[in-house]
């Protein structure tokens, strides 16, 4: 799984956004110009330790991106969409791509890419999500529809232990 970030503009956003990555498996791609630095704190601390696990790529522009992955499939997440998220199949392969904080994906992209355009539902009072909230959103359902691959389905307790059927929970 891929996600792509056109043009991001706040730091926190994206550093919390490359933990997601990390969490869920997937690589973060970043197409400039971005509105931060790499090496700002914010950025860093957002992402905590993590960072440094990131499968992480640049691209001058879109036109790069799309040169160095021909034939990628490409979902546009956006709030001008007429499908929803969930109505789509998406691929262990896939990459989705969220626009900037304050505009989203320029609608020349968003022309280009009609077929594959989806949305978050919400009301329509409401301009947009937060940015590192809808790739959580999109990519986990993403990932439901793949069966989490890879990911970690069963937690633990750190000092106690789950009940198990039939042991009353005793150690």
């Amino acid at each position: 799984m891929h996600i792509v970030l056109h043009q991001p503009e706040i730091p926190g956003n994206t550093g919390n956004i490359g933990r997601t990555c990390v969490a869920a498996g997937a690589s973060l791609h970043l197409i400039e110009p971005l509105g931060f630095r790499l090496d700002e704190k914010s950025l860093r601390r957002a992402g905590m330790d993590y960072w440094r696990f990131l499968d992480v790529s640049r691209y001058m522009n879109f036109e790069e991106f799309q040169s160095l992955h021909p034939g990628a499939r490409i979902w546009m997440a956006t709030t001008k969409a007429r499908r929803v998220y969930t109505e789509v199949s998406y691929g262990p392969d896939d990459y989705i791509m969220f626009g900037r904080e304050s505009a989203g994906i320029p609608e020349e992209i968003l022309k280009e890419y009609e077929d594959s355009c989806v949305r978050i539902p919400m009301f329509p009072q409401i301009r947009s999500l937060n940015l590192s909230n809808s790739v959580a959103v999109v990519l986990y359902e993403a990932l439901r529809q793949n069966g989490f691959a890879g990911l970690e389905r069963n937690g633990n307790l750190h000092r106690l232990r789950w009940e198990q059927e039939g042991d009353g929970g005793q150690p």
